[in-house]
């Protein structure tokens, strides 16, 4: 199933309610590396441009829609004119569209008018900065609800992210290094259908599994029972999968494995809360409570698990919110429910959204427990939950890592559907 572009501006430009301000989008223009040489970093165009376009390389492209026209001459696809060195050396063609060189003469003809400047900036466009902090805003919660043709895509890409789980299952043992199972991983996306993958590859072993965005590195399974934490997923036409699992290089110790049912069971109730009207903040403080509970049960701390995520104490093993908008990358029109402003709390200030779920969006649910040094070593924090928590038994698993496990939830009118259900949880 492709997607219709035209259909989506249709939809798009009805929902903005523009009035009589001009809405343009720009693609951006190309990065040169870092170096004495002619190379350029790949190019990617804006997510907003593409949205709109559907045109993914076209460095220097926009897109213009005046609400004033008929709908059938609203929109207007602006390219740049493909270079014969570009077609020589690149194999490029021309991208359909009207020639970029006509976008000054569309935007003087129409003097006065505000202008929304989404996506890149433009050459020659002065923003209005209020609207386009609104329309950017409204584009957003537009984009939340997924149309049938990008759920397809991302169903897509789980089929291809499982895959390449599956390649790996074998490799879980001592002496594998992150980066082999980086390799075998990424592969299999490829050969099941993928473009790219959806974001830098994470592996993570032993210690390293604490690391939330650690880079895969030569680094090898040193013993028998180290975590191997791997979060990683695949790429189609830019929509992503994005999929956390933790295994054990072997045996699994007992704190190993009541690490990981801790997680699992705030994963599954989270996962089940994914349904229409559900506050996001309400899953994400739902899945601390869960897992705060688990820790006092663990002897890692102790108190009241409500009073603990009160006071914020949650934060030491699990510092980050428990998901977010899925899609179109691998950061998809999050953000704030319309009419809100961002909680201050600290505890939320990582929350990546706050929202109320609807059908048809898709969401991450990625509950974790850590031992990361950097906060569990703080001196303030120490003072501050000295009376919470088994530093003693702290000190003694500071080189464990860590455990998080994510699916990916497709928000329906009734129970959620995991779109990463067949790759395993199990250690």
């Amino acid at each position: 199933m492709n997607i219709d572009y035209a259909a989506r501006r249709d939809r798009i430009g009805r929902a903005l309610n523009l009035g009589d301000t001009l809405l343009v989008a720009g693609a951006g223009q190309p990065v040169p590396k870092p170096e004495i040489s002619d190379q350029q970093l790949p190019f990617i165009a804006h997510q907003e441009y593409y949205y709109l376009a559907g045109l993914a390389d076209v460095a220097g492209g926009v897109v213009a829609f005046d609400p004033r026209d008929p709908p059938s001459q609203a929109w207007h696809l602006f390219v740049p004119d493909v270079t014969e060195a570009e077609r020589v050396w690149e194999g490029r063609e021309q991208k359909p569209g009207e020639p970029l060189g006509r976008f000054p003469a569309w935007l003087a003809a129409r003097p006065g008018r505000p202008v929304a400047l989404l996506g890149a900036p433009v050459s020659g466009v002065t923003p209005d900065a209020d609207r386009t902090v609104e329309v950017r805003a409204a584009l957003a919660h537009a984009r939340r609800v997924k149309e049938p043709a990008e759920i397809e895509l991302m169903q897509r890409c789980a089929v291809a992210t499982t895959a390449g789980y599956a390649s790996i299952q074998q490799l879980l043992v001592p002496g594998v290094s992150e980066r082999q199972i980086q390799v075998e991983l990424e592969t299999g996306y490829f050969r099941h259908g993928a473009q790219k993958t959806g974001y830098d590859t994470i592996v993570g072993i032993g210690a390293q599994s604490a690391v939330l965005h650690g880079t895969p590195s030569p680094q090898r399974v040193a013993r028998d029972g180290d975590f191997i934490l791997i979060d990683s997923g695949a790429e189609l036409e830019r929509y992503v999968i994005d999929v956390t699992r933790t295994y054990v290089a072997g045996r699994p110790s007992g704190l190993q494995r009541e690490l990981h049912q801790a997680v699992l069971h705030a994963l599954l109730r989270a996962s089940d809360r994914c349904r229409p009207g559900a506050e996001w903040k309400d899953i994400h403080f739902g899945a601390a409570l869960d897992l705060v509970a688990s820790l006092v049960a663990l002897g890692l701390m102790r108190g009241d698990p409500a009073q603990l995520v009160e006071r914020e104490a949650h934060m030491l093993f699990f510092p980050h919110g428990i998901g977010h908008m899925l899609g179109l990358g691998v950061r998809d029109a999050g953000g704030l429910e319309p009419g809100r402003k961002k909680d201050p709390r600290p505890c939320l200030q990582t929350l990546r959204m706050d929202l109320i779920l609807r059908p048809g969006y898709i969401v991450t649910v990625e509950p974790g427990l850590y031992f990361i040094p950097a906060l569990l070593n703080d001196p303030a924090r120490r003072t501050k939950f000295a009376d919470c928590v088994d530093w003693a038994l702290v000190d003694r698993n500071l080189g464990l890592g860590g455990v998080r496990i994510e699916d990916n939830l497709l928000v329906t009118e009734g129970a959620p559907l995991n779109l990463t259900a067949a790759i395993p949880k199990d250690l």
